[in-house]
């Protein structure tokens, strides 16, 4: 008898063939229905107790035939651990027979790509919560957020998960949004570089990093979420888009769209944004995934589409390759369109290939894959908290100290305020107790979230009182709290924000505030406190800066926290204490008078104070600000020359001394004053920023190559160009405090530059 071979496996499940061969052999064999099939998400199991995502309950089908579906494929799978609390090892398990039900059900068994978020580390149940991103600008520390993103790539794809929806590279416009906390910031280099940074993170794991929204979705008038964009072509150019071009180099392989419409063209729709600029200019080669039913909105909200079949047809024209979060309009609508000649079928044949291209990618038509599944889960270990610690350790900001802090050893310490005793106040809208296990109150948070109050036990004699909750709240609580403050030797205020989803918070998303007051009565309980004339600190845990005016003078500290994460207590009584020297610096300046004034540090001079105008915008506590218990000498500054070629690199060398018996930090700050342009330009802009350590008694010298595109902008023709001319080096600790000021002249012939150009300084050892 004898045996005959083995048969050979499908071209296209040949690893060593071509990628492209592979996906084209695969592709001739597929009929519409499948194809189309490829191009959606499930989302199974939707929790129907409660919103997260805009519209939620109007699109989605909870019941969702999965047997059905199985038969012609599935694209991707939406949050199987992030729709409801689930054992990490149970949901292992689940995520592997549904996989292999996918797979043995259809035609060509190819495995669906699984997403989840990950903006504030994996949204699982009991997986580490790290600090929001506006604290990851806060560091000023790309390395610390690479390492801290790969990480949690680490986590996702031991679980079988192959897509993470993040990072936002929105940059923040008006600071009355409710997403201004999951920004990385108010500046395009610090947003491009850190959101960069984290994309190499998570990629170097393996997991395909999202990048949202592109682009233009904080510039919604009035800071409403959803709302229309109102921004100018340069402004997009010049402040919005950058991020995203150091993302892309940093090697994402998604990108996400925005919900809203710029001057009437909704993103999703837009073939000039998601064709035009980000393939054909950009040379994206990776797949454009809907933001969470933005494609039916193209019908239900913007009402610039018919029907889901017409809104399917233009999302798709437009280059959206993939409907997430599930299917509903590139199921049956765009089947019904493709075959009655509405939408032509190369249309879907172009986001099918670029789809095929990424499972190849990641190893899922390969004639061997099957789902791994570990003997044991451990999502918050020890590693990763102590990661969590040193993020939330950097991100802290001292705004504020008349030199109260840091605090005696064994202080009597009144400890009072809405967020003094509650876990959440260190959590962001998108980490999973908030987003998620806020609609199962029945189920712990999964992870150790201590308090300031169980944190500052430690090392204080501590007496709490509540004085109000975030929003409400009653006279008898602030007197409650008034009595503890005047019992004390010192009073540590403890306010801000309750993260949560549209209208379950006081920031978040869809959470917008009418203007920067402090939320509720907490002003009130501030005032209060201040009366007693015991030496206040205020302690503010928050998704945005709020207007503290009123009050700075009266307050012995300020110290701020941006949603720091699990761990973030334990490192706000590090500072408090003065075991840890705060070394922060604000992603986003703080309003002064004047709560309702939306805008940032990039003003052009009429954007700035003037004789002009009553109100005046200026910051209380500027762009890249923060103190420290020991202040870093700053020694030199110089310039490798005053003429700056065009084509060519300056270079600023700062020469730093730590005089103190600790060690200290200082974030080098480079901003750009160009004084005379053929646009109205920002007065200044960051251009480049380092984070340094120093030992007890060391001399440091940053080293600082700025190419001359870091000086181009958006000309009047539209075109980016870097131009000969008087330039200003303004060098320093925030954009409004400069150490010194080098005078350049760039020579040489204008220049027209694009997505090639130099993006970023170089730093030398």
């Amino acid at each position: 008898m004898t045996t005959q071979p083995a048969a050979a496996p499908e071209p296209w499940r040949d690893p060593a063939a071509d990628p492209g061969e592979r996906v084209r052999a695969l592709m001739a064999r597929m009929t519409t229905r499948e194809k189309l099939a490829q191009l959606y998400g499930v989302w199974v199991g939707i929790d129907a107790g409660g919103e997260m995502a805009p519209h939620q309950h109007d699109f989605v089908d909870a019941e969702i035939d999965l047997d059905d579906l199985a038969r012609h494929g599935i694209g991707q799978l939406t949050r199987v651990f992030g729709t409801r609390p689930v054992d990490p090892l149970v949901g292992v398990h689940s995520l592997a027979r549904t996989q292999r039900q996918i797979v043995s059900s259809s035609r060509f068994g190819i495995p669906a790509v699984v997403h989840e978020e990950c903006l504030t580390g994996l949204a699982a149940w009991q997986a580490t919560i790290y600090p929001a991103p506006l604290s990851w600008g806060a560091t000023f520390d790309p390395d610390l957020v690479r390492r801290m993103a790969s990480r949690i790539g680490q986590t996702m794809r031991g679980l079988g998960v192959h897509q993470g929806l993040a990072p936002v590279l929105d940059v923040a416009r008006d600071l009355r949004w409710g997403r201004v906390e999951e920004t990385i910031g108010e500046d395009p280099y610090l947003v491009g570089t850190i959101g960069a940074a984290y994309v190499a993170g998570l990629e170097s794991a393996g997991v395909i990093a999202t990048l949202k929204h592109f682009v233009g979705y904080s510039a919604s008038r009035a800071g409403r979420n959803l709302a229309p964009v109102s921004a100018g072509p340069r402004e997009i150019a010049d402040v919005l888009l950058p991020p995203f071009e150091l993302a892309l180099r940093a090697g994402a392989r998604s990108v996400m769209n925005a919900y809203t419409d710029t001057d009437g063209v909704p993103s999703a729709a837009d073939p000039s944004l998601l064709t035009e600029l980000l393939r054909d200019t950009y040379g994206f080669t990776g797949t454009v995934v809907a933001d969470y039913f933005s494609i039916a909105f193209l019908h239900r909200l913007h009402g610039v589409a018919a029907d889901r079949g017409d809104a399917a047809g233009q999302a798709l024209t437009a280059g959206i390759d993939v409907e997430l979060p599930t299917m509903d309009c590139y199921g049956e609508p765009l089947l019904a369109a493709v075959e009655g000649g509405a939408v032509d079928a190369a249309a879907v044949d172009r986001a099918l290939e670029r789809v095929l291209r990424q499972k190849c990618e990641l190893g899922l038509l390969d004639a061997d894959w099957a789902p791994e599944v570990p003997e044991e889960v451990d999502l918050d270990d020890a590693p990763s908290r102590a990661l969590a610690r040193e993020v939330a350790e950097k991100s802290i900001v001292l705004l504020h100290n008349d030199g109260t802090l840091p605090l005696s050893p064994g202080a009597q310490v009144a400890v009072v305020g809405p967020r003094a005793d509650a876990a959440g106040a260190m959590l962001g809208c998108y980490s999973f107790p908030l987003h998620v296990g806020v609609h199962h109150p029945e189920v712990p948070f999964g992870v150790s979230v201590p308090t300031v109050v169980e944190a500052l036990r430690s090392s204080f004699d501590v007496t709490y009182a509540l004085g109000c909750p975030v929003v409400g709240g009653d006279d008898a609580g602030i007197e409650e709290a008034v009595a503890a403050c005047a019992s004390s030797s010192v009073c540590v205020a403890v306010l801000g924000d309750r993260a949560g989803l549209f209208g379950g918070g006081t920031s978040g998303e869809g959470c917008d505030a009418p203007d920067l007051r402090l939320p509720g009565r907490q002003e009130e309980l501030l005032e209060a406190l201040l009366a007693t004339g015991k030496p206040v600190v205020l302690v503010l845990l928050s998704g945005r800066p709020y207007e503290l005016s009123r009050q700075i003078d009266r307050l012995a500290a300020v110290v701020c926290g941006f949603y720091p994460g699990e761990e973030g207590a334990p490192a706000l009584e590090g500072v408090l204490s003065g075991r840890i020297d705060p070394s922060g610096r604000l992603p986003v300046g703080f309003p002064a008078a004047g709560a309702s004034q939306p805008s940032t540090y990039l003003a052009a001079p009429l954007g700035r104070r003037s004789e002009v105008s009553t109100v005046d915008p200026s910051a209380l506590f500027p762009f890249g600000h923060g103190l420290s218990y020991a202040p870093v000498t700053w020694v030199d500054v110089s310039a490798t020359g005053s003429l700056w070629p065009t084509d060519g690199v300056c270079r600023v060398r700062v020469t730093l001394r730590n005089d103190h018996a600790r060690p200290a930090s200082e974030v080098v700050q480079v901003y750009l004053h160009d004084p005379v342009a053929e646009v109205a330009r920002p007065e200044r802009q960051l251009i480049a920023a380092r984070r340094v350590s120093l030992e007890p008694g060391a001399t440091v010298v940053v080293d600082v190559g700025l190419h001359a595109d870091l000086t181009s902008y958006t000309g009047r023709a539209g075109r980016r160009l870097v131009e000969p001319g008087d330039v200003e080096l303004r060098v320093g600790t925030s954009s409004e405090q400069f150490v010194a000021t080098l005078h350049c002249t760039l020579t040489g012939p204008r220049r027209d530059v694009g997505f090639d150009r130099v993006l970023a300084p170089e730093f030398g050892p």
